[in-house]
């Protein structure tokens, strides 16, 4: 074998400065397959298990497609979740707090940004503070002052916070703005200014465009952890606002009611049952990544934010 030979499968394995070789792509990519199943095995799980009927259950070689689509158990789950109307609180209380949350995170984050003022420094050391400290410790106290204002079996419960910036999580979107705007050229908003435009038009017109990402990655982040924030939901809102995840959680209760057992034996609940009302729960968000996913993406990439 010449030199010629040996030269040209090392290149092919193990690579040159151009192009990464054979064995490192198999690395890579067999760490990202191993990866990608970790996150989809349950969703993946959690979709075939809910097309089951009761003979896939219980049959040891129907693992994970089903014999038939059997979309029995979606019927019972949305008749048990009241998925239209819980689906409609959801999206309503929601969407408001996220686009509530995200505004007032701009408008702070711009402030710190860009104006100075008494306490600044001890103002932006207390905001990141209460991001530190653990959100248990302000549950009573946060539950006492809502309680007292009359806040509690209402969404404003979690739409006032979000509106005066004292959102879920805030302070880590106001820490975004602020360093996204810190980043903006200043001679724009100058420029803005020479031209006659006062500080309102500055910040609708030149700093709101250019922070286009981070005003996605807000509202996107503060929706999908309003959404799962069944602790909050249950304490403030009770059984004045059905939200989805809150139906989720009263799911086996409720189906008893619905589906007693002394009728028909058959109605007993199963693990299908649950996993297709599962399924109808994270629906919405799972649509609302596959649309805004090429998007969000590129925006979470720009703002260096991480999600769990």
């Amino acid at each position: 074998m010449n030199n010629y030979t040996i030269q040209g499968l090392k290149k092919i394995f193990i690579g040159s400065n151009e192009d990464q070789g054979l064995i490192f792509k198999i690395i890579v990519y067999s760490l990202l397959i191993g990866i990608g199943f970790i996150y989809l095995y349950p969703i993946l799980y959690m979709i075939s298990t809910s097309f089951k009927d009761l003979s896939d259950l219980l049959n040891p070689l129907v693992n994970w497609i089903p014999t038939k689509l059997y979309i029995d158990n979606f019927i019972k789950a949305v008749k048990v979740l009241d998925y239209g109307r819980a689906l409609l609180d959801s999206i309503y209380v929601v969407t408001v707090s996220a686009v509530m949350q995200t505004v007032s995170s701009a408008l702070i984050g711009y402030g710190f940004s860009r104006y100075e003022f008494p306490g600044k420094k001890i103002l932006f050391a207390v905001m990141l503070l209460i991001f530190l400290i653990p959100s248990q410790v302000l549950t009573i106290p946060r539950f006492i002052m809502y309680q007292r204002l009359n806040l509690l079996g209402s969404a404003l419960a979690f739409v006032i916070p979000a509106s005066l910036g004292q959102g879920l999580f805030a302070s880590l979107f106001i820490l975004i703005f602020y360093q996204f705007f810190n980043m903006m050229p200043k001679s724009l908003e100058e420029a803005a200014a020479i031209d006659g435009a006062d500080d309102w038009n500055i910040f609708m017109r030149v700093a709101v465009p250019s922070a286009g990402p981070a005003f996605l990655v807000s509202i996107i982040f503060s929706f999908v952890w309003y959404w799962n924030d069944t602790n909050s939901a249950s304490m403030y809102f009770g059984n004045a606002v059905e939200m989805l995840p809150l139906q989720l959680q009263r799911f086996e209760a409720t189906y008893t009611k619905i589906y007693p057992l002394a009728d028909n034996s058959a109605n007993y609940i199963n693990e299908a049952i649950k996993m297709a009302g599962t399924v109808l729960t994270i629906l919405p968000l799972l649509i609302m990544y596959l649309i805004l996913q090429r998007w969000f993406i590129q925006s979470v990439d720009r703002t260096g934010i991480t999600g769990e």
